[in-house]
């Protein structure tokens, strides 16, 4: 009678156990994206996929951007900034580790500071860094930065993945084995698959649910859908969904949530490149071009039309799209203007993101009606940033500019649009230099009125964000105001 009771409490137990354990949520997560990074350091590449996997993950700034697109403190625990506004002294957190064992300090902020806005740079957003004077590590928990004017949107950019902080001793390896002070370190990358991330021992903030996380790469819907549909990618923040979304909809294990980015998506145009230096030919191509065709094909009809370089969720934001409405006639006749009234042959390099594959087709289609001919050339994400973006070897090109606050970009020297406009560039001088809200917008609106009009690029659409996830799973990003996949404040409902 002993042994049977002891056996039916053992297996009462083991019942127990078992109950419990299917029970506890999950610490482990399968996120899809579309685009593997062509490295992981995010201080030395343009490409919004290096953000997506290590931004706050593995990478944090003395700044950081939140879900609203609010600035929070970070490593700087908190600071002051002088009555000019040119000198900002941070208070660092203590006791701060590397993932390979190293202290955090003042010493890595004036190195990555310094390095950012070195001569030989490589970080893809140096202008944001060039307002800095000097960099001075007061000791080793503060650092004071003395800029050379007051700039309104320098605590942003330092959230930036441009602006994280990396130390001396495993900077020049970051680009492979990143090495940050965030929640997640890097466990592995298997190149063309996945990149693995899994908890860091002994993190310095709030502690994070998930044990591990692999990114994994699924550049359209043939694969993200039924990945999604069976439950082997457990999330998708930027889901290729193509024609299954109402299907994704209806499944009640998934949730759908469409959301705002910051992805300015247009028709890029290599403005020093004959005939596209021509006026006429820019304004032909806006002309003939059918925004909501593009927007129903690109994204699932989602996308907001938009007329100039800026977000329309910003404040300063001005509905341009009326420069250049749908006009086939008014199309030709700037072709006419231009000495090309019997059309020309171009090229299109589509990178492989469906927005622009899909899109490529329509705009492709439209052009054709004024005698435009594009042969469309499908590229690999590396090769676009290599030969597009660096090279400038591109006749046309469609990408969402996905970072915030970026009008800039077209006042850049050698940037890929190859766009020159003094006007322009005296704008965003003044910009830089201007702290008065209403001011800057007068500015900005300004700066939005030359580019809708010299079409540097044609303005299509603002980038939805259409998240697909499993229904237990909590803390996702609804929205991007930034280019990222902030996991620290993901897990799974119990």
């Amino acid at each position: 009678m002993k042994a049977w009771k002891i056996l039916v409490a053992a297996a009462v137990l083991g019942m127990a156990s078992a109950s419990t354990a299917a029970l506890a949520a999950r610490t482990d997560i399968v996120v899809g994206v579309v685009l593997e990074p062509p490295h992981l350091d995010p201080t030395a590449g343009a490409a919004a996929a290096i953000d997506e996997v290590v931004y706050a993950n593995v990478f944090e700034g003395l700044t950081r951007i939140t879900d609203r697109g609010e600035v929070a403190p970070a490593l700087a625990e908190s600071w002051t900034v002088s009555d000019d506004g040119k000198v900002y002294t941070f208070k660092l957190h203590t006791g701060v580790k590397f993932h390979d064992g190293t202290d955090f300090g003042a010493d890595d902020v004036k190195f990555t500071l310094d390095r950012a806005r070195a001569a030989d740079s490589t970080n893809a957003n140096k202008g944001i860094f060039e307002v800095i004077d000097t960099v001075e590590a007061v000791d080793p928990a503060t650092v004071k930065v003395t800029l050379k004017h007051s700039e309104g949107l320098f605590l942003y950019n330092m959230g930036l993945g441009d602006a994280v902080i990396v130390a001396p001793e495993s900077a020049a390896g970051n680009k492979e084995k990143p090495v940050g002070t965030g929640p997640f370190k890097f466990q592995n990358w298997a190149r063309g698959s996945s990149i693995t991330l899994v908890k860091a021992d002994g993190y310095w903030g709030d502690p994070v649910a998930l044990d591990r996380i692999e990114f994994r790469v699924i550049p359209d819907a043939a694969a993200a859908v039924p990945a999604l549909l069976s439950g082997d990618v457990q999330a998708f923040p930027n889901a290729p969904v193509g024609d299954a979304l109402d299907q994704l909809k209806a499944d009640p294990d998934l949730k759908v949530v469409i959301g705002t980015t910051e992805g300015e998506t247009l028709l890029s145009i290599n403005n020093k490149k004959p005939p596209f230096d021509k006026l006429a030919v820019r304004q032909a191509i806006a002309s003939a071009i059918d925004r909501k065709a593009v927007i129903d094909a690109a994204s699932n009809g989602l996308g907001q039309p938009i007329g100039s370089h800026m977000s329309p969720s910003n404040p300063a934001y001005v509905d341009l799209t009326g420069v250049y409405p749908h006009d086939i006639e008014k199309a030709k006749a700037y072709l006419k203007e231009a000495g090309l009234e019997n059309g020309f042959s171009a090229t299109l390099k589509l990178p492989p993101v469906a927005y622009a594959r899909d899109g490529g087709q329509v705009i492709a289609s439209e052009l054709r009606e004024i005698g435009i001919n594009l042969e469309i050339i499908p590229v690999e994400w590396a090769d676009w940033l290599s030969k597009v973006f660096t090279d400038k070897d591109y006749d046309l090109t469609i990408v969402s500019h996905t970072e915030a606050n970026d009008i800039d970009i077209y006042s850049r020297p050698g940037y890929y649009f190859q766009y020159e406009n003094p006007q322009f560039n005296k704008l965003m001088q003044e910009l830089s230099v201007t702290d008065d809200e209403a001011k800057r917008k007068d500015i900005l609106v300004e700066a939005q009125k030359i580019l809708a009009h010299d079409v540097p690029a044609v303005f299509l659409f603002e980038l939805p964000k259409i998240g697909v996830w499993n229904a237990k799973v909590e803390g996702m990003w609804e929205n991007s105001p930034i280019q990222a996949n902030d996991m620290t404040k993901v897990k799974w409902a119990d």
